[in-house]
């Protein structure tokens, strides 16, 4: 199950995201922080990832600007998820953003080889967590898909 919100305060074509993110706070905050930056974005959310990995299979499926990808979720961890995707001939060009509380060098590794954008560790301070989310749609307007070194990889604000 998904919902889709297009935030579109102004003409363009809208940037499209997913979301994968099973907590509603996170989902919601992600949301009210895209309607900040006042610019036109399509925003799909889906609670775990095998939602996500259907969504993205679908026949008729749009596929998304950036993926944001939290990697603890149920029924399908964020890890499953980026390795399907980055070995699927369809998706593998897919900009995928690991969204997480989750962080050890181990695991920003890991993702990063495994093909991930940017790691970024969810902050606690919801100011804290609008910046960073701005400060990362911003970088990858700017990066034209090339990937980061891995010491650009973990989004720091």
């Amino acid at each position: 199950m998904f919902n889709t919100v297009d935030i579109n305060l102004h003409t363009g074509e809208p940037v499209t995201i997913f979301l994968a993110e099973d907590d509603y706070d996170d989902c919601y905050l992600f949301q009210y922080t895209l309607k900040e930056m006042n610019r036109p974005f399509l925003l799909t959310t889906v609670k775990n990832g095998e939602d996500l990995m259907n969504l993205l299979n679908g026949e008729n499926s749009t596929l998304p600007d950036f993926i944001f990808l939290d990697i603890n979720m149920p029924r399908k961890n964020g890890f499953e998820c980026l390795k399907e995707i980055k070995e699927s001939a369809r998706l593998q060009h897919l900009i995928v953003i690991i969204l997480s509380t989750s962080f050890t060098p181990m695991i920003e590794e890991q993702l990063f080889k495994g093909g991930a954008q940017h790691y970024i560790c969810k902050p606690n301070d919801v100011i804290q967590f609008q910046k960073v989310i701005e400060h990362v749609l911003t970088m990858l307007a700017k990066q034209d898909g090339q990937r980061p070194v891995i010491e650009d990889f973990l989004v720091k604000i």
